[in-house]
């Protein structure tokens, strides 16, 4: 047990061990995919923050940890953001101080069995509260919520349509916490293992008992992947590969065409005879083609990323314009301040304007699409709400062409998977430069990946289900819940606190004397 607390002494020895154990996680996340890695990897970060001397150094240490943690997962947005990433992790990192300090609070010195089993309800409810905070649109949306390393585990699936992404960071921060419980706090393993084997009896159950999508029918989806295309003219030579590569599915019995984000660089008003060249397409397939226009419109100011449904006719009218933007990527948050970061990146150099409404598109012969743009398929409240609205199937539209050679492609098409388990609806994961996927409606991949490397078309037999999954029915009812469990903290923490106040006895020694009063006369 000694052994296991014998952590750095040095302060700054001290964070950056906890600045790497903060990074751990991410090899359980694409392009390493190590999901196992995910139960055990926050148990160093947590042995840190218990070991801490003070509670004050237990938070210093959940921040350290939570800067290792973004700058890891967002890796990748290194070449376009140089050095500001590492400002943005640690202003986010701060979010995990006060988890570093219940870490302390809870697990710190020899806890008994009630803290112990209060700290596998609590600090897996403080680490979503943390994921809530972080999700917001503004502060880089949901990107490597730590459930989502679990995409390609069967049980973790079934567990998504019950509770989503939510309800599986709260067991495997549940898991890591009992595991290091067991290796550290030997009075506290009764309620660990409880807690091991109450995640193992949830795991079953849902397995067992959750309702399954009712598979009801079948369409066919073809995925065209262009493959990258740089240099001038690159908007015009893009469009014509998208459109040689669609040619060939012709008498293949497509339903849909999907191409990917940005896949059309002109406002199909301003050039009519793309709109007729798509329109071509869409009668020698025998299929609407779902486009995304990135372009400047003509019909309002600024510029906007649409999904754009295009029929034998031509354009259809059903019209997507994506609404949460990438910060630093589409617009500058508080460009008058920030804006010199566009001198220094890949940084937006003209704010992309937002859509005000998520659109369920028809496409005939009864099948319905719900579109997203890019990083909203991270979102799972996105893919809920299309859900409801009535969408059979889910499409991403997406495009990683900057950050090829990285693990991003891998974890934004993994990301589909998850989103196909929590609502029960197939999803269609579309890029123009890798990776595209396709998954059913139980998270299940159809098919092959289409990698960086591939450029081509490829058609998908995609199962179509119906019927309610507990998630979308009842929503992020863990992060309720997890915020319950804070709420009931903070009070029986102030109640506490207060009869420690009133229980303090008065001081018994009198008042000393000085030069111009005296204890009985005070004031003389």
């Amino acid at each position: 047990m000694r052994t296991i607390d014998r952590w750095p002494t040095s302060p700054w020895r001290r964070s950056g061990a906890a600045a790497l154990a903060g990074a751990l996680p991410v090899l359980a996340f694409p392009a390493p995919s190590l999901w196992w890695l995910a139960y055990v990897a926050l148990v160093p970060w947590i042995l840190l923050a218990r070991s801490a001397p003070t509670g004050r150094r237990a938070a210093y240490d959940g921040w350290c940890g939570g800067f290792g943690f973004l700058v890891a997962v967002h890796h990748w947005l290194l070449p376009s953001l140089h050095v500001f990433i590492f400002l943005i992790a640690v202003l986010l990192g701060a979010l995990w101080a006060p988890w570093g300090w219940l870490v302390h609070r809870f697990l710190g010195g020899t806890p008994g069995p009630a803290r112990g089993a209060a700290a596998l309800l609590v600090l897996p409810s403080a680490w979503l509260a943390v994921e809530l905070v972080r999700s917001w649109q503004g502060l880089g949306g949901p990107w490597g919520m730590l459930g989502s390393s679990q995409w390609q585990v069967g049980p973790a699936l079934r567990l998504a349509s019950v509770g989503g992404v939510w309800l599986l960071s709260f067991l495997v921060v549940a898991v890591n916490v009992a595991a290091a419980v067991l290796v550290s706090v030997r009075d506290s393993r009764v309620p660990a293992v409880a807690s091991l084997v109450a995640t193992a009896a949830a795991t079953s159950a849902a397995w067992t008992w959750a309702p399954r999508p009712d598979v009801d029918g079948r369409v066919r989806i073809a995925v065209v992947q262009p493959g990258m295309v740089d240099g001038q003219d690159s908007g015009d030579r893009r469009f014509a590969r998208e459109e040689q590569l669609t040619r060939r599915l012709a008498g293949q019995g497509a339903d849909l065409v999907v191409w990917g984000e940005s896949s059309v660089g002109f406002d199909l008003d301003d050039r009519p005879g793309l709109a007729r060249r798509l329109a071509a397409l869409s009668r020698s397939t025998g299929a609407d083609v779902l486009v995304n226009v990135d372009a400047r419109r003509s019909d309002r100011p600024g510029i906007y990323k649409s999904s754009v449904l295009v029929g034998p006719k031509g354009p259809t009218g059903d019209r997507y314009d994506k609404m949460r933007l990438v910060p630093f990527g589409e617009y500058i948050p508080a460009r008058s301040l920030l804006g010199w970061v566009t001198s220094m990146g890949k940084a937006a150099g003209e704010d992309r304007r937002r859509g005000t409404e998520q659109v369920v598109m028809n496409v005939g012969h009864g099948l319905r699409i719900g579109p997203l743009v890019c990083f909203e398929t991270a979102f799972p409240d996105m893919s809920r709400h299309l859900t409801e609205d009535g969408a059979d199937v889910l499409l991403g539209q997406s495009s990683t062409s900057s950050f090829q050679s990285s693990w991003a492609p891998q974890q934004h098409a993994s990301l589909a998977a998850l989103r196909a388990a929590e609502t029960g609806r197939p999803m269609v994961h579309a890029t123009l430069t890798g990776v595209s996927a396709v998954y059913g409606p139980e998270g299940e991949p159809l098919g092959p990946w289409l990698g960086t490397d591939a450029n081509t078309a490829r058609v998908y037999d995609v199962p179509l289900a119906h019927g309610t999954t507990p998630y979308v029915r009842y929503g992020d009812w863990p992060v309720h819940g997890a915020l319950l469990v804070l709420a009931a903290l903070c009070a029986t923490e102030g109640a506490r606190a207060l009869r420690l106040r009133r229980s303090e006895p008065e001081s018994l020694v009198p008042p000393a004397r000085t030069a111009h009063e005296s204890p009985a006369r005070p004031g003389r």
